[in-house]
């Protein structure tokens, strides 16, 4: 099958873990929803045929993930295909199979992925697909086999989740408006460290804004520049994000297990950083409940 340290000293000392009697996005058994929406799974000794951005020495499996949810009052999780595991996506799917209910996942796959496939892993509790490019050249999206497969993933009501230096951000996300998916785009538009949100790319995606066909994600700030840089650009970027986008298009991930960063980062952390740049209590209940309870389909 296909498959630390913080802008300011005092976020530290907020209540990382208490996130329930924040949020108001209610399950059918009255149970207030929590969904982190970005996080991996995998085992070490499994292939990694993409190793540019690969962990070594350590395994981050499933139940260590449901035990992070269950540590941080968070009852939902969306798994999304590490990029070094390339397009086999059977240990997410096996990962899926296990909680049916409380997981979605979003695969890796090839142009050439035939539509049953596609189908097949819809049925498994897939949601979307990731193109993951930092570092790498931009796809002819308008080439025949990518149309056909944005095609079916646009029946099957998948998002396109866009993983991109905010100066290349265009020369993705214009095809996929073209074809009508939506666009999840990770790690606050990863815009330049030096830049923060002078970045002409990080302009560029406030302004679809208006498309109501794009959500962004408000994880892995510290992807965005090392010493607090990242984290810094987080703080500033979410007023200007929530103005343009509103709260309905803005989602949350804990970037478990901060592959690259596990000597800074943890997932009180990431918690502990939501609520410093999303002070408001009710703006977290939508960002963490309403908003991808709906994209996710939980």
């Amino acid at each position: 099958m296909t498959d630390r340290r913080g802008f300011n000293s005092f976020i530290l000392g907020g209540s990382a873990g208490v996130l329930l009697a924040s949020c108001s996005s209610l399950t059918t058994d009255n149970t207030v929803k929590t969904i982190d929406c970005h996080a991996h799974v995998f085992t070490r000794d499994l292939p990694m045929p993409d190793r540019r951005r690969a962990p070594s020495g350590y395994d981050a499996p499933l139940q260590s993930y449901l035990a992070q949810l269950d540590s941080h009052g968070m009852t939902h999780g969306v798994l999304i295909q590490p990029s070094f595991l390339g397009a086999d996506n059977s240990y997410l799917l096996n990962s899926l199979k296990q909680d049916r209910q409380r997981l979605r996942g979003i695969v890796v796959v090839s142009e050439n992925t035939p539509p049953e496939e596609l189908e097949f892993m819809n049925a498994m509790g897939v949601v979307g697909m990731r193109l993951n490019l930092v570092g790498l050249a931009t796809p002819d999206l308008g080439a025949p086999a990518w149309q056909r497969l944005l095609a079916t993933a646009k029946r099957l009501e998948w998002q396109v989740e866009v993983h991109r230096e905010a100066q290349l951000l265009e020369s993705v996300i214009d095809p996929l408006l073209a074809v009508g998916v939506k666009v999840v785009v990770d790690h606050f538009g990863r815009p330049d460290p030096k830049l923060g949100i002078d970045d002409p790319g990080f302009r560029y995606l406030l302004g679809l804004g208006k498309t109501r066909q794009v959500w962004v994600k408000l994880s892995g700030a510290y992807r965005n520049g090392t010493k607090g840089t990242g984290e810094e650009v987080a703080r500033k970027a979410f007023p200007l994000l929530r103005a343009e986008f509103g709260l309905t298009r803005l989602i949350w991930g804990s970037d478990w297990p901060h592959t690259l960063f596990e000597s800074t980062e943890s997932y009180e952390r990431a918690v502990t950083l939501l609520h410093a740049y999303v002070p408001d209590s009710n703006d977290r209940a939508q960002i963490l409940g309403g908003t991808p309870q709906e994209l996710f389909r939980f």
